[in-house]
């Protein structure tokens, strides 16, 4: 499966976030714009890695960076997620998996044996002219925020 790559036009999504609004991509022209796919809303790591984004969201702002998070969970999960949690992130619901297939994230995945789809965890840092600046796959949640974050520092 093909995903966009280093230097690539990042694919232009457009997904309802947490709340209903809808969300573009294009909105962020001129911004940076972090895009991470995770598996699902109100799971260990993935509680963790939207806690952590949440936490930095200020440091990612004043380098005037967006976060975007993706799941294929509905908007009404991301409602009570993000309440549970008091996230400060937008999460957008790709409830038919469009995006999750155009950024190569839905995947064949293996647990006890069995293999199933799902989403890999995976950040995409798209520049302030809308390209793939650096790509992380297969994601492991501690110290993936800082690691993003030093990236952005870097653009």
């Amino acid at each position: 499966m093909t995903h966009p790559a280093i230097g690539d036009k990042a694919p232009d999504i457009s997904l309802p976030r947490d709340g209903g609004e809808m969300v573009n991509l294009s909105d962020f022209a001129g911004k940076k714009v972090v895009l991470y796919f995770y598996p699902k809303d109100d799971t260990p790591g993935c509680t963790k890695e939207a806690i952590g984004f949440t936490e930095s969201v200020d440091d990612f702002a004043a380098l005037d960076t967006v976060i975007l998070g993706v799941s294929k969970d509905s908007v009404k999960k991301h409602d009570k997620f993000v309440a549970k949690h008091d996230l400060k992130i937008a999460l957008l619901s790709d409830e038919d998996g469009d995006v999750c297939e155009r950024y190569g994230t839905w995947v064949e995945k293996n647990m006890y044996g069995k293999t199933y789809m799902g989403i890999e965890r995976a950040t995409y840092l798209i520049d302030h002219e809308g390209k793939i600046a650096q790509v992380w796959r297969k994601v492991r949640v501690p110290g993936h925020v800082d690691a993003v974050l030093d990236a952005v520092r870097a653009l």
